[in-house]
C-alpha cells in the first residue's frame, strides 16, 4: 500500500510541473492492472481514444483477465477430481481458471479543470469471452480427452467458451508526463451477461502517448 502511495503521489507531482504543449487529440496507451472479486488475478491491455469536445473523449478498449472463476466454478471442477479418484488408481490433481478476453467502447467524460492532472469518468459497453479453462492430472500427467472419456464426459459447465455482452463502468486520472507522455491511474468495473452473470474489478495503470 505504502509503494502504491507513493507511485501515485509522484504522478501528480510529475503532471503538476508537466508541460501541456500538446493538442490532445487522442491517445494510446497499454494497461496492467490487478484484476479481483471472484479471485485475484492480473489483467492486461490496450486502450485508444480520441477527443471529440473538450471534456469528452470516445474509447476503445481489448484485453484479457487472466481468471475470473468463482467458488461454484472451482468446487463442480474439485467434485469431477474427487469421482476420478474413486475411480481408479492414479493421483488426481486438477486446475480450473475462466480467462476472458474483452473489448469494447464509450465515452469518457472529462470535466474542466485547471489542474495538470485530469480526472475522467466512463462508460462503455461491448462484449466479453468466458473460456472454461479446466485440467486434469492422472499420475501427474495431464490427462487428454480420450484419456478421461472412460470415466467422465466434462459438460459445458467446465468446458468450452461462449461470448455475452459486457457493461464497463470506471473512472480514474490521467497526468501528462512531459509533453506527449501520459500515465493513466484508473478502475474499472465490468459486468458480463449471460445465464450466470459475471462482475469483474480491474485496478491498474496505463502507460501510453497523446497526440
Amino acid at each position: 500500500m505504502k509503494s502504491v502511495v507513493m507511485v501515485l503521489a509522484g504522478a501528480i507531482v510529475l503532471g503538476g510541473v508537466a508541460s501541456a504543449q500538446t493538442s490532445d487529440r487522442g491517445y494510446v496507451e497499454g494497461v496492467a492492472q490487478s484484476a479481483f472479486g471472484n479471485v485475484t488475478s492480473q489483467s492486461y491491455g490496450v486502450e485508444f481514444g480520441a477527443t471529440i469536445r473538450p471534456t469528452l473523449q470516445v474509447y476503445g478498449e481489448f484485453g484479457q483477465i487472466r481468471d475470473v472463476a468463482d467458488t461454484a466454478f472451482t468446487t463442480n471442477a474439485s467434485t469431477i477430481a474427487s469421482a476420478l479418484a474413486q475411480v481408479q488408481s492414479a493421483a488426481v490433481g486438477f486446475t480450473a481458471k475462466r480467462p476472458v478476453l474483452f473489448g469494447g467502447g464509450g465515452i469518457k467524460f472529462r470535466p474542466a479543470t485547471t489542474m495538470k492532472v485530469q480526472p475522467y469518468v466512463l462508460g462503455g459497453f461491448g462484449f466479453g469471452q468466458v473460456k472454461n479453462d479446466v485440467t486434469y492430472t492422472l499420475g501427474g500427467t495431464e490427462a487428454t480427452d480420450s484419456a478421461l472419456a472412460p470415466y467422465v464426459t466434462l459438460g459445458s459447465d467446465l468446458s468450452g467458451s461462449s461470448t455475452h455482452p459486457m457493461l464497463t463502468l470506471g473512472g480514474g486520472a490521467d497526468v501528462p508526463l512531459g509533453r506527449m507522455l501520459l500515465l493513466d491511474l484508473q478502475y474499472r468495473y465490468g459486468r458480463i451477461f449471460g445465464d450466470e452473470g459475471i462482475s469483474t474489478n480491474r485496478a491498474g495503470v496505463g502507460f501510453g502517448v497523446r497526440f
